[in-house]
């Protein structure tokens, strides 16, 4: 009988090598590189399994048992797995981070046991496979950021939501979060209307809802002070919340946000001056999804004496500002026959006129402010998380939607104006107009950026540009360029071609507001860190830096007056900036 030859290991050891370096050391170099690296981490496991059955000289029965069993481990583990690695990403996330580790193991076990006898290595590569395999089991992840980058914490340990319901003055009981939250939740019954809402008047809120009163993260009429190694922000108060990617509204010294307690979606009023909490509505809903979490995704809006909120689920809520009493509820998403999309209902309630819009999933609704009953409904635009926009183009006052289908306007009355179509893709941010009335949208998931002009309801694109990519994250318009997120870096383009002028500093997924009366950029990053960069198309220029929140944060921050007001999931924070003259 010949004798077996020894394992050829080199093969496999360069191979399990290169897939390490390319699937987490090239997000060390290019953050943006995401798919590359995923890409890389499936390359390197054919290389491994090319390198086991024809290279490492290994007995046939141990080739083709090993891999065998390597496939039936991997397809019947997330059977045990908690429903947060088993669902996220789309119900890829454990092969895509665990494909790397198995066949790190897997090449480990091979050099470790090259001189064991046949039937011990056989056992060990048998326990190893299994073993790596199941001790998946034991961890769930709370989400994971724009890079990809997981939040894994132990399977049995409290997350931060378990904590505050249990300290909290009301504990409720968290609801199992299914899989897949794609039904509609129930909603209470309309509570008897006054006749009519008092008459409308401009409102008076300091920031009225999302990204300020019009959407556009532009604030006027403040300048404070960048020098913050001499005047940094001050603490005024700090406090855990509920999770959610709501912002705020303000109004004198309260505010209003959204988030999850357990198995009830919460509107909440604090006060601006120290936190504490003034009333809360509550409504028996959860929706959960494994990328983002649990919580309602939209902002409230604030409008004479009313608050307006969306929650992800699809119930529509005007609530009286000062008491948080019901004064007529919908479920937006039944209204329009559509279901909840896989992120959420994620529309921040727009107010025009004497209506209140939302997006359901890329599909306008429009409620009578007074009553709630149902007044249009817009074309379906096949899902979407954006908001509704009220812009007026070419003297024309009109709503605009990105959702999945493209750019939609219509008219106050629900009457289509014109569209722009798009690549499908689940657009998240807000368009933006132009000094010159044209019109920025993003087409969504890290690609192009377009101009388009409407002319007499005719629609033209005057540039597309991958000089700026926006994604999670929205952009503002400031004296002929624009500034935003390309992937997790800050950058700039000229508004006459879109062409980039500058990027620099890496603040992920992070959002901005923008000082205009001082050319200021005040940037929350996506790992709570506030900055201030120039908004001047130079050049780059980060001013200042402070550590502000902790954790994940795609929450947009909100400067009213001399307060900042930052969140994210887990904690909330103010800050008093000082102000300058």
């Amino acid at each position: 009988m010949t004798p077996q030859k020894p394992l050829r290991l080199w093969p496999g050891v360069v191979a399990v090598t290169l897939q390490l370096a390319v699937r987490f050391g090239l997000l060390l170099v290019w953050p943006d590189g995401l798919e590359y690296s995923v890409l890389g981490g499936i390359a390197g496991a054919l290389l491994v399994v090319l390198w086991w059955l024809f290279f490492s000289r290994a007995p046939w029965v141990e080739r083709l048992g090993g891999i065998a069993l390597l496939v039936a481990a991997m397809a019947l583990t997330p059977r045990i797995l908690d429903r947060s690695i088993a669902t996220g990403a789309m119900g890829m996330l454990f092969y895509i981070y665990a494909v790397p580790v198995v066949c790190l193991a897997f090449v480990v076990w091979a050099v470790a046991t090259r001189k064991l006898p046949d039937g011990l290595r056989r056992a060990t590569m048998v326990a190893t496979i299994l073993i790596t395999c199941a001790a998946w089991a034991l961890v769930r992840t709370n989400g994971f950021t724009s890079g990809f980058s997981s939040d894994f914490a132990w399977r049995w340990t409290p997350t931060a939501e378990d904590r505050l319901v249990h300290a909290s003055d009301k504990p409720s009981v968290a609801a199992p979060a299914p899989a897949v939250m794609k039904i509609s939740a129930p909603v209470p019954e309309p509570v008897k209307l006054p006749p009519a809402e008092p008459k409308i008047v401009k409102p008076v809120a300091d920031w009225p809802g999302f990204r300020g009163p019009h959407r556009d993260d532009v604030i006027g009429g403040v300048k404070i002070d960048t020098d913050w190694s001499k005047s940094p922000p001050v603490e005024m108060w700090r406090r855990p919340i509920g999770p959610g990617w709501s912002s705020f509204a303000v109004h004198g010294d309260l505010f209003y946000t959204q988030e999850q307690r357990g198995s009830e979606e919460v509107v909440a009023c604090y006060k601006v001056s120290t936190g504490e909490p003034v009333w809360t509505h509550r409504d028996t809903a959860r929706f959960w999804e494994s990328n983002a979490g649990a919580g309602p995704r939209a902002t409230p809006t604030l409008h004479n004496g009313r608050v307006y909120s969306f929650g992800a689920t699809g119930i529509l809520n005007a609530l009286d500002a000062a008491s948080g009493s019901v004064l007529w509820s919908r479920n937006a998403g039944d209204d329009a026959g559509v279901k909840v999309p896989e992120w959420g209902f994620a529309s921040s309630p727009l107010v025009v006129e004497d209506l209140v819009v939302v997006a359901a999933a890329g599909k306008l609704a429009a409620y009578d402010i007074a009553t709630g009953e149902p007044r249009w409904f817009g074309p379906d635009g096949h899902y979407g998380y954006s908001s509704p926009h009220l812009a007026t183009i070419g003297g024309v006052p009109q709503i605009v939607l990105l959702s999945g289908s493209g750019v939609t306007s219509v008219a106050v009355d629900g009457a289509k104006l014109w569209e722009f179509a798009l690549p499908a893709a689940g657009r998240i941010t807000q368009p933006a107009l132009t000094a010159d009335g044209d019109l920025l949208a993003g087409e969504g998931e890290g690609h192009n950026l377009h101009r388009i002009a409407v002319v007499q309801g005719v629609v033209e694109e005057r540039w597309s540009s991958n000089g700026l990519k926006p994604y999670f994250s929205d952009l503002v318009v400031h004296h002929g360029h624009a500034y935003g997120f390309d992937g997790s870096i800050l950058a700039a383009i000229d508004l006459k071609d879109g062409k980039r002028v500058w990027k620099g500093g890496r603040y992920g997924s992070g959002q901005l507001v923008l000082l205009a009366d001082q050319d200021v950029l005040l940037v929350l990053s996506e790992e709570g860190g506030l900055a201030l960069v120039a908004a001047t198309p130079e050049q780059f220029k980060e001013l200042a830096r402070f550590p502000a929140i902790e954790g994940k944060t795609w929450n947009h921050p909100v400067l009213a007056g001399d307060v900042l007001l930052v969140r994210n999931g887990e904690q909330m924070a103010a800050f008093r900036l000082k102000v300058i003259p």
